[in-house]
């Protein structure tokens, strides 16, 4: 077991990865960018490679705490002239035998950037199988991987005053609620994984993180004051659909112990009671389609059944078979393909997936908000989006649509028809012509930032969209297109309002 952290020896080992330059840049410079994609994949030799020889702080600390490989005694000791080697012993980091200090976690840089600014931090886990050479164990605490960083981008970067983080493993996503949340309450059924999230708070310098072990929600259900309500609930859930079979190793960071998708269908349907009004839920999951029912489809339902009603915004952004699903999970675990146990596990995934007739499992995001106003839910979205992202900020942009949404739905046609808009400026319009054509065959407005969608409009839509520069409402817009196109303007605005609305809530248009 991890020793629970000392906050003078994080301090000093965060003093020495700071005077040793211990960054994701730095790192990244030392050994290369190609070497430095190849860590996440398990790849070391390359980083080796390019630092072969060199004995200062910064390369001796990227073998032992990135790479995961044991270092002379002197060397450390050098590189680490405060903490020393029993500081990090005492940390639980590495352990001396003879003449080397062996790593025990990884302490990794990653750097961020949000509306606050650019940052670091150094974020301590579990040796992953790069380092361990073998499988993962069961009670494995993962560090900051694809999934992690995805729902930390996905953040919502305005202020709230109580923020949950429901799983936390390494402590990664309460790292960054905090951010933007006075006070985060960090669970996780893994108490070796709250030491980490401890250890990660006091290395970074954080503070108003508070652990709580147990599972979901069951460590906010029994306060004294009965069940606690937050203005913020993130929750990267251990969702990877796993059989129940013997032989299956289950690992806590991925895996609930359910059946099929029933972990995400349980957060679901228990978040309302622990959201304040207004408060929003964040979370990542996968989800089946069964039996012919498709899986945004099955959330929709989920989310319906809730016992507290709830806006929803679904996303899913890939749809894949069973069979490329057990692989990918398969291989996450650190068994080899081509061996008879991945052949094996593959096959326990394909019968669990079909004794369920499971066809397809979506992976996505889940946006849920207990209304404001004590009334009823205004929004029920659920949509698939898959291909490339925008370059902004995902969570301002779902921050941005939720207030356009806010806006907006209060608007009878007569009102959105007196609103005076903004095209976004990350909004461009490409018309394709046959060739030869005076007039274009399709037109296109294509959005830079978000989720980088793109829309087919119509030459009333294109134009409205086109005029919408903070001066004229949209109805004297609408009536001046009609006019142009010599088109009834009664029927244009019935056509155009609801595609406004739309075009509001997905920030191509914007409220002057």
């Amino acid at each position: 077991m991890l020793p629970e952290p000392d906050p003078a020896l994080c301090r000093l080992l965060a003093d020495d990865l700071r005077a040793a330059g211990f960054a994701s840049q730095a790192l990244r410079a030392a050994w290369g960018a190609q070497a430095d994609d190849a860590i996440p994949r398990g790849l070391r030799g390359p980083a080796l490679r390019s630092i072969d020889g060199r004995a200062d702080a910064l390369a001796v600390l990227g073998r032992l705490l990135v790479l995961g490989i044991a270092q002379p005694v002197t060397d450390v000791a050098a590189a680490l002239p405060r903490a020393g080697t029993a500081g990090i012993e005492g940390l639980g980091v590495a352990v001396r035998e003879g003449d080397s200090i062996r790593p025990l976690v990884l302490v990794r840089p990653q750097s961020f950037a949000d509306e606050h600014g650019d940052g670091e931090w150094w974020i301590a886990s579990d040796l992953d199988e790069g380092a361990l050479g073998t499988a993962l164990p069961e009670d494995h605490v993962l560090g900051v991987g694809g999934a992690s960083l995805t729902l930390a981008g996905l953040q919502l970067p305005t202020p709230a005053a109580f923020g949950l983080d429901v799983g936390s493993g390494c402590g990664i996503q309460a790292l960054r609620a905090r951010r933007m949340v006075d006070r985060v309450v960090a669970t996780d059924i893994s108490e070796r994984a709250l030491r980490f999230t401890r250890l990660n708070a006091l290395l970074n310098g954080v503070d108003g993180i508070e652990t709580r072990l147990g599972s979901l929600f069951e460590p906010v259900s029994a306060q004294a004051g009965g069940v606690e309500t937050f203005d913020r609930i993130v929750s990267n859930p251990p969702f990877v659909i796993t059989p129940r079979a013997s032989g299956v190793p289950a690992y806590e960071y991925r895996d609930a112990g359910m059946v099929g998708d029933d972990l995400v269908a349980a957060v679901i349907h228990d978040v309302g009671a622990h959201l304040a009004a207004g408060g929003v839920a964040q979370l990542l999951g996968n989800w089946e389609t069964r039996a012919g029912v498709e899986g945004l489809d099955r959330v929709r339902h989920w989310v319906e059944a809730s016992p507290v009603p709830l806006d929803a915004w679904v996303i899913e952004r890939e749809s894949i078979d069973p069979l490329a699903y057990a692989e990918l999970w398969v291989r996450d675990g650190g068994t080899q393909p081509g061996t008879p146990a991945f052949a094996a596990l593959v096959d326990a995934w394909l019968d669990d997936f079909a004794a369920r007739e499971v066809t397809r499992i979506g992976f996505g995001y889940v946006l849920l908000r207990r209304p404001p106003s004590g009334d009823g839910p205004t929004l029920a979205r659920y949509e698939g989006l898959v291909g490339g992202l925008g370059d902004a900020p995902l969570g301002a942009h779902l921050a941005a649509s939720l207030a356009a949404h806010d806006r907006v739905v209060v608007l009878d046609d007569a009102g959105l028809a007196g609103a005076v808009l903004i095209t976004a400026t990350d909004v461009t319009e490409a018309r394709h012509h046959l060739p030869g054509a005076e007039h274009p065959r399709v037109i296109e407005l294509r959005q830079g930032g978000g989720f980088a969608r793109t829309v087919t409009a119509d030459p009333g839509l294109a134009g409205l969209v086109g005029a919408c520069d903070g001066d004229l409402p949209v109805g004297a817009l609408i009536d001046a297109i009609a006019q142009l196109l010599e088109v009834d303007a009664v029927e244009l605005r019935a056509e155009l309002l609801p595609q406004v609305r739309e075009l509001v809530f997905t920030g191509f248009l914007a409220f002057a």
